[in-house]
């Protein structure tokens, strides 16, 4: 890996794009070879996805994984909590043994707001992540409400602003758009 210095990134806020930046840049990074690790909290195998059809049929320099719980607010009081906690920490787990075995020159960790404010995650265990990484690795954290002390630790903070959004007026997700 070069001698470049890696910086971080935060999508934050209740607009639509953070992930969609993320892929921005993942995008980039492909084009100029980079090898990416791509971690999705929260979006299942299972379910369906562009983007996930997207890396895994072209995108031959980016390894995403992702777990099988959804996030408790669309499931409908139907949320293993332990089990749901367990899904995240095994993806972080996870995420970091990858970029101990292989190098990588940048990680997202999609979602990763989510899981350290609904408490699945801690908050410390990211910022000892973020502290502790190799200092070439570019590293791009998405999801709403960005902790103060990520915040801090970070280069580039974004906070996307939703002025409006269909699903305020009842219009569900659509394929290719929201998913």
């Amino acid at each position: 890996m070069s001698q470049r210095r890696g910086l971080v990134h935060i999508y934050t806020g209740d607009g639509k794009g953070k992930t969609c930046c993320a892929l921005g840049l993942v995008l980039r990074a492909v084009g100029w070879g980079w090898k990416v690790l791509f971690v999705q909290f929260f979006k299942r195998e299972s379910d369906p996805s562009g983007e996930k059809n997207t890396i895994r049929t072209y995108l031959k320099d980016v390894e995403l994984i992702r777990g099988d719980q959804k996030h408790p607010v669309f499931q409908k009081g139907r949320a293993d909590e332990r089990a749901v906690r367990e899904c995240v920490n095994a993806l972080f787990t996870e995420a970091k043994r990858r970029l101990k075995q292989k190098e990588f020159h940048m990680v997202v960790l999609d979602e990763v707001m989510s899981a350290i404010n609904g408490g699945y995650l801690g908050l410390e265990d990211v910022i000892e992540f973020v502290e502790k990484r190799p200092p070439s690795l570019e590293v791009i954290l998405t999801g709403r409400d960005a902790p103060p002390e990520l915040v801090k630790r970070a280069d580039y903070v974004t906070e996307m602003l939703k002025i409006k959004h269909p699903f305020d007026e009842g219009i569900k997700a659509r394929k290719g758009v929201e998913f």
